[in-house]
C-alpha cells in the first residue's frame, strides 16, 4: 500500500493467515470502489505470519472470481508497524484479529481501526466467520457478508471522505 494521501482512503482489511476473508475483502473493495467511482487504496494483511507470500486459498479465489473478482495475484503477508502510518482505516474481519491489531498498534498510529462490520448497521460488533475449515458454501457466505460491508464503507467514503468513522468505543 502506498503511503496514504490527505485526500484518498487507503483502506487494509486484516484477518488471520492472508487467505481467505482479507483478500476478498480487498477485491471486493477495490471492485466496489470502480464501481462507484471511489479513488482509494486498498491492501490486506494477516496478523500471522502462516501464509506470508502465499496467494490466497484457491476457494477464495474462485469465489471472487465467480462474481468478476480477481485476487489470484495477491500474496500473503503480515500486519507491519508500518500499516499503522500508511493506512487511514484498518478494518479486522473478527473480533480476536481486532485485539490484536490494537494490542500491537503503535501508540503514535494514525489510522482507524475498526471490525469490518461495525460498519454495517444492525451488524457492529459482528465479526465475518473465518471459513477456512468449511466448504465453498461458506466461502459463498463470508463472500455475500463482506460484500455488504464493502458497500457500505464505499458509499460512506463518498459521502464523507476521510471524515467518516467505523471504530467504535468500547
Amino acid at each position: 500500500m502506498a503511503q496514504g494521501s490527505n485526500s484518498l482512503p487507503a483502506v487494509l482489511f486484516v484477518c488471520l493467515g492472508n487467505i481467505c476473508r482479507s483478500p476478498m475483502a480487498e477485491g471486493a473493495f477495490r471492485a466496489a470502489a470502480v464501481k462507484a467511482g471511489l479513488e482509494a487504496q486498498v491492501d490486506s494483511v494477516g496478523t500471522a505470519s502462516y501464509h506470508i507470500g502465499e496467494p490466497p486459498d484457491p476457494r477464495a479465489i474462485r469465489i471472487a472470481r465467480e462474481n468478476g473478482v480477481d485476487i489470484g495475484g495477491l500474496l500473503g503477508r503480515q500486519i507491519a508497524r508500518d500499516d499503522f502510518y500508511r493506512a487511514t482505516h484498518i478494518f479486522a474481519l473478527d473480533k480476536a484479529n481486532l485485539q490484536g491489531i490494537r494490542a500491537h498498534a503503535p501508540r503514535d498510529g494514525t489510522a482507524q481501526v475498526a471490525l469490518l462490520n461495525d460498519a454495517v448497521e444492525g451488524l457492529t460488533g459482528r465479526g465475518i466467520d473465518d471459513p477456512y475449515y468449511g466448504d465453498e458454501a461458506d466461502f459463498r457466505r463470508v463472500w455475500e457478508e463482506i460484500n455488504i460491508a464493502v458497500d457500505v464503507l464505499v458509499r460512506r467514503f463518498l459521502e464523507e471522505g476521510l471524515s467518516a468513522r467505523f471504530d467504535r468505543k468500547d
